[in-house]
């Protein structure tokens, strides 16, 4: 095989198989990159070749001295001969150099992978960066400053030869502009050659909570180092198992993970073998060439706290974000507005202009505690309430259209002779789910106190929403419950009614509900139980995690799994709060009696909702709902003994017999026992259940 770039349709390049498989091996023997290794082997070849060309032209030479021919004259023969064959050398590497990065995509200038002290011209690459990024990100100047340094300090640092370009941890406010501001920084050098890749790449190690996910975090990790872009972003580390933050620590002070076994790689998947014999095998994995920038809120002492004193004394740089204040704030709003008037005037074909109610407007939905995301969010709804009203109406090119307030609203107004606000393009949020949740809820009988505690939950974050709208503080609800009572007074009911309603709010991303007992939590041996809960828990988030007979974890201080299974339980909760409810059933004094079990468990489930056990009242309501869910009705004649039959028996065995069960239990009975009196009685209507067949 001649080229092994044709396959790609590149251009042609001098490099047999021979070659290549000689470059894989070099490449793990001294540590040089494939491209490198490729390139000495040629360069090896190229001078044997001279030198033969040199002794064929020595033995000219001397023909040629026989011939009266000059020995000076020789000799200039082959220096240029010499001269010629380095110039085919370094043209031939040129040439490969351009088609691996026409074909690939992937730079292979000095400049843009291999960052060197020796390399000074680079540096040139980084004038009038400062400016550029200026124009784009406000408010931030000390920031952008010690971002370029970041970038800056591999081209004037000595480093080993596997180490990282630089190791960064970039930190400050919520929305105050970290991924704006690396986004554009990684495009603008990737457009001046200095990085590789025009975006960065994203490893969200939240997704690797536990030890069970160690293989998916590697084979991840792998890509990411191969991927072409140089430049890695790690967010989430305080939600990542310590298994896996370990390697990443690894590839920041010594450069270098190491990896327990041996893998190798299988349709571009890493595959763990155990065969001795395994020929090109994955056993470590290095940072070199890559930008490996660590994302949090955190302060340094609490990154310090999670990842350990090494890695923070090997860190590089420390990049801190400030606050957006008011100037700042105007500033993005002046850019934003003349982005949205191009915007219109392109794609819209509008002339659209602002008068000073509007850029009062967007200040005030741009309040510094909402920071940049909520310029950018205010800006997107306008430029799409805008672009709604373009495909409605063909009659407004043309005409004065003015961006305008009224009633603490944004409007349009045409020609100075109609106003529309702009809310009225936007498509209105689905709420049918709420609709029917609330349905749900009125269709439920009794438990009025339940259902409007979790009516006010509603209440609550519609009210947090508005805080952080208007720039205030917004607080936190602790969401997760324990709901106490006997069984078949609807705590399994409501716990899903409760998951289906803060998913239609919006405080839940997903809305299901993960029913779970002790067997579902709890290993059989050593070392079962913390994986099984990290799976059940994953498998809850964005929604409610329900946990029946919740005391059943807990027997006694020698259960060691039921009590490591609630330590894993807590920490979890702790890791996930944001996006998961956890709610634990069952009776009240068992329920006392376990939430002392752990001192963590007691402070994380504040709100104890207490289930009545059924009035007959509301049992025989809940017969007849339950009977004509099932296509039947229940005679009239029938409701007084069936009270009194209800009765009775809540007042003395609620706990084991009562309650929904019981209703459940009857009505089935009923329904049996009439399709055995419909064969005596051919002509009775099918759908009534009387007396006879409720046996009370």
């Amino acid at each position: 095989m001649n080229d092994f770039m044709d396959g790609f349709g590149g251009k042609r390049s001098d490099y047999t198989l021979e070659e290549i498989e000689e470059a894989k091996k070099r490449q793990k023997k001294n540590g040089k990159t494939f491209m490198e290794n490729l390139s000495d082997i040629k360069a090896e070849k190229k001078g044997t070749a001279a030198q033969i060309k040199m002794q064929d032209l020595q033995k000219n030479v001397q023909a040629a001295a026989g011939r009266t021919q000059s020995a000076a004259a020789a000799a200039d023969s082959v220096n240029a001969a010499l001269r010629n064959s380095t110039e085919d050398i370094n043209r031939a590497l040129k040439e490969l150099n351009t088609n691996v990065e026409s074909d690939f995509g992937v730079a292979t200038s000095a400049a843009a992978v291999s960052a060197t002290a020796d390399n000074p011209d680079v540096l040139k690459n980084f004038d009038g960066l400062i400016d550029e990024l200026k124009k784009n990100v406000f408010g931030q100047d000390e920031f952008i400053k010690k971002l370029i340094i970041a970038f800056k300090r591999p081209f004037v640092s000595e480093r080993d030869h596997n180490d990282a370009l630089n190791s960064v941890f970039i930190t400050g406010p919520e929305c105050s502009g970290k991924h704006y501001a690396l986004k554009l920084i990684t495009a603008e050098l990737n457009k001046r050659r200095v990085v590789s890749g025009d975006s960065p790449y994203t490893i969200d190690l939240s997704l690797y909570p536990s030890a069970a996910e160690e293989k998916l975090f590697l084979q991840d990790l792998y890509s990411a180092l191969q991927n072409k872009s140089s430049v890695i972003v790690f967010e989430n580390m305080e939600n990542c198992h310590i298994s896996m933050l370990t390697r990443i620590s690894d590839l920041v002070t010594t450069g270098e993970c190491r990896l327990s076994e041996r893998y190798v790689m299988s349709n571009g998947q890493l595959v763990g073998v155990t065969n001795a014999l395994a020929g090109e095998t994955v056993g470590s994995f290095e940072a070199k060439g890559k930008y490996l920038i660590f994302m949090g809120k955190m302060p340094l002492d609490k990154l310090a706290g999670i990842m350990g004193a090494p890695f923070v004394n090997a860190l590089g740089d420390v990049c801190i974000t400030s606050e957006l204040d008011k100037e700042a704030v105007d500033k993005i709003n002046t850019v934003k507005k003349e982005q949205l008037i191009a915007r219109c005037k392109k794609q819209l074909a509008y002339d659209v202009e602002t008068d000073e109610g509007f850029d009062s407007y967007m200040v005030s939905q741009t309040s510094r505690n909402r920071g940049l995301k909520g310029v950018l969010d205010t800006y997107d709804e306008t430029i799409r309430a805008l672009s709604e009203m373009r495909l409605e109406r063909d009659d407004l090119s043309g005409k004065k259209l003015t961006l305008t307030c009224k009633d603490g609203l944004p409007y349009i107004r045409i020609d100075e002779a109609e106003e529309i606000r702009l809310s009225d393009y936007l498509p209105s949020g689905y709420n049918g789910e709420e609709e029917a949740v609330e349905r749900e809820l009125d269709n439920i009988v009794g438990l009025d106190m339940v259902k409007d505690y979790i009516r006010s939950l509603k209440e609550y974050y519609a009210m947090q929403k508005r805080r952080r709208e208007e720039g205030l503080k917004a607080g936190e609800l602790n969401k997760h419950m324990i709901f106490t009572g006997n069984p078949g007074t609807g705590k399994t009911t409501i716990a899903r009614i409760v998951s289906k309603y803060l998913k239609a709010i919006g405080v839940l991303s997903g809305g299901q509900l993960v029913e779970v007992s002790r067997g579902d939590l709890v290993g059989r041996f050593v070392g079962h139980t913390a994986p099984l809960v990290n799976q059940v828990v994953k498998s809850a988030l964005g929604g409610v995690l329900f946990i029946d007979e919740a005391y059943s974890l807990y027997r006694g201080e020698d259960d060691s799994f039921g009590l490591e299974a609630i330590d894993a339980l807590v920490k979890c909760i702790e890791d996930n709060r944001d996006n998961l409810i956890v709610i634990l059933a069952g009776y009240s004094k068992e329920m006392e009696e376990f939430l002392e079990s752990n001192s963590g468990l007691k402070s994380r489930f504040p709100n104890i909702i207490d289930f009545p056990d059924y009035t007959a009242d509301e049992l025989v309501a809940i017969s007849k709902i339950t009977a004509k869910s099932k296509g039947y009705e229940i005679d009239e004649d029938v409701l007084k003994p069936m009270h009194d039959f209800y009765e009775k028996v809540q007042s003395t065995n609620a706990r084991e017999a009562g309650n929904g069960r019981l209703v459940r239990n009857k009505v089935e009975e009923a329904i049996l026992n009439q399709s055995k009196r419909l064969v005596a009685e051919p002509d009775a209507d099918i759908s009534l259940l009387t007396g006879a067949d409720l046996e009370l």
